[in-house]
């Protein structure tokens, strides 16, 4: 595998909008992280330029018009401000490193990576209990924060529809996913456990691969990610998304959609310090902090922290 020829400076970029989520909270993860960089005497979110995205948080007081696709249309105006912020970054050849509130907003960021490098194909390592693949037409909640890889890879799965929509949805659905950003097959999930029957029947047929915690604690991580990096080979550049449900519900219940049976905080870690090790990793995200569901404190902001800051000090050797 081609390593990434990027200046290994990092830039911070903001993100904390709440629209996609179902519970309020998330657009805190960030100050939740500054706290615990507090708490550690750790100055690192000051060390390098933070790029703030303008949130629409407001729209959370509005009416849903669209129960399918919830905050939708504000969404997209968030979308709109990621994609000119990201693909900004990345163009003046630096690293982006996003702390994002609730994961919808993944979607944008892998758009303004493929706006960034449009002749590059990009890899994407999703580690997440969820697979945030449901489309309007089979969410059973409405919540965009399940609907990120369905966005950017343009899928509706309507062949697993539960719901019909109306013509506000279908247009702001089309217009928010846009054209394909990445492939099924170049996504590899770590961690998925949590998912429904249009999402399970959409893996099936995509043949989607999937490194459980069982399988991950069997082989190691370290060969476990190896078998991830040969999967998407073929791949330029690869993503990583972190969101901290991915770790088990035991360590904090501090994330919106917190899951049992999941990674602990050193295996975690370990598998994005293997997948930054190929060189390959053209931006790094963590998502879905939310301090006011933590039963014990500011202990998820606090691991979540740990793990960035670990990941800083990879970037900073490459």
């Amino acid at each position: 595998m081609n390593k990434i020829n990027r200046m290994t400076n990092i830039n911070f970029v903001k993100i904390m909008s709440e629209l996609g989520a179902g519970t309020r909270g998330a657009s805190l993860g960030y100050d939740a992280l500054v706290a615990a960089s507090h708490n550690a005497g750790n100055a690192l979110l000051n060390k390098y330029p933070t790029v703030v995205v303008p949130t629409k948080n407001e729209a959370l007081f509005t009416a849903v018009s669209t129960p399918f696709a919830k905050h939708i249309h504000a969404n997209q105006v968030v979308f709109n401000a990621i994609h000119e912020s990201v693909a900004a970054v990345m163009k003046n050849n630096k690293m982006p490193v996003v702390l994002a509130g609730d994961h919808s907003t993944a979607a944008a960021t892998i758009q303004a990576i493929k706006l960034a490098e449009p002749n590059k194909k990009l890899g994407v390592v999703w580690i997440d209990a969820h697979a945030d693949l449901h489309s309007p037409y089979t969410t059973p909640s409405g919540n965009v924060h399940g609907m990120p890889l369905a966005i950017a890879l343009k899928e509706d799965n309507q062949a697993n529809a539960i719901n019909d929509l109306d013509d506000n949805t279908k247009e702001a659905w089309e217009k928010i996913c846009g054209s394909p950003s990445i492939y099924a097959e170049d996504i590899v999930f770590f961690g998925v456990r949590d998912t429904e029957i249009p999402e399970d029947e959409l893996i099936l047929a995509k043949g989607i691969k999937n490194i459980s915690v069982e399988e991950l604690r069997l082989k190691g991580a370290k060969q476990a990610t190896k078998e991830a990096l040969e999967y998407i080979s073929s791949c330029d550049h690869i993503y990583i998304s972190f969101d901290v449900d991915s770790m088990d519900s035991a360590i904090s219940n501090g994330t919106g959609t917190p899951v049992i049976n999941g990674f602990s905080a050193v295996e975690a870690y370990k598998i994005i310090s293997y997948i930054l090790e190929s060189g390959k990793v053209s931006c790094f995200e963590m998502v879905e902090v939310n301090p006011t569901l933590d039963h014990k404190g500011n202990v998820m902001a606090e691991t979540a922290f740990d793990v960035l800051n670990e990941v800083v000090k990879i970037l900073e050797k490459q």
